[in-house]
């Protein structure tokens, strides 16, 4: 048993094989680029904060991709020590720039839980509040501050990861570890976009369990818009381990977000499809 996944039993010989065949998560990365239409989407952004709602490129994508993720559920699954994981939970990590109290630029890893009453709105206050907590200059989350623990003693480090890798190969790294951890996510985003550069496709890590990674790059004229035509594109790079799902149950989840990100107004009710509350009267 471990703390964040069930292991799934009722799979095809081939896809119980792949985990042996490329038993490493970098054997099994391919890659891929997608495109965001950039017009829909500031268009989508500047109308919800003229209703007073802040919402953001980030919180479009993630929202879009956990809606796609609840309907093709096998994108949330992770592969460790050769079995296949369903995991019991969604999650997304990404990266912020900050300042230290000396001025120089550093740089903090963040990991928030979502929930299928989510709305694109609710993600969004997710991603704000995790932001501004961890852009004080004083301020270490617990990521930083296990990191900083680790590295204190001379040779403490290799010696607290080695153990934190060995007891998750075998299911007995403790919960709170993985809560911790932003390796241990449903999905990995890096804003490249953000630092006005273009997309890379980064690897999925091989510690924890990852087993997808977006990149947002800056946006691009879109080639097939005709001469003159200022229409932008924003570029996706995507690297997925194959282990977990097949090429088509890939092509139907990506379908359906990027239809999501198309028509960003179905990501404000609930993502799991179900009825908004209605509001209490008072």
């Amino acid at each position: 048993m471990r703390q964040d996944g069930t292991r799934v039993k009722n799979l095809t010989p081939i896809m119980q094989a792949l985990p042996y065949i490329m038993p490493r998560r970098f054997d099994a990365q391919n890659w891929a680029s997608d495109y965001v239409d950039e017009e829909i989407m500031k268009q989508y952004i500047r109308q919800k904060r003229r209703e007073g709602h802040s919402v953001t490129h980030m919180s479009v994508l993630a929202a879009a991709y956990y809606k796609a993720a609840l309907e093709h559920p096998k994108v949330n699954y992770f592969v460790m020590n050769r079995k296949i994981y369903k995991r019991n939970h969604f999650c997304f990590s990404f990266v912020i720039l900050k300042t230290r109290a000396d001025g120089t630029p550093d740089e903090t890893t963040l990991k928030i839980f979502l929930e299928p009453e989510d709305t694109v709105f609710t993600i969004s206050r997710k991603i704000k509040e995790h932001i501004d907590r961890n852009l004080q200059a004083a301020h270490n989350n617990r990521t930083d501050r296990f990191a900083n623990f680790a590295f204190r003693v001379p040779g403490l480090a290799r010696l607290v990861f080695g153990l934190a890798y060995h007891l998750d190969l075998h299911g007995l790294l403790p919960r709170k570890i993985i809560d911790l951890s932003p390796f241990h996510t449903s999905l990995f985003i890096t804003n490249l976009a953000s630092i006005n550069t273009s997309y890379i496709f980064h690897h999925c890590y091989e510690f924890g369990t990852t087993s997808v990674f977006i990149c947002m790059g800056k946006p691009v004229l879109d080639p097939l818009a005709g001469p003159g035509s200022r229409k932008k594109l924003m570029p996706l790079g995507v690297v997925m381990d194959e282990r977990v799902a097949t090429g088509i149950e890939y092509s139907r989840f990506f379908a359906a977000f990027s239809r999501y990100l198309k028509n960003p107004e179905v990501l404000e009710t609930p993502l799991d499809g179900r009825e908004a509350a209605a509001p209490v009267r008072m």
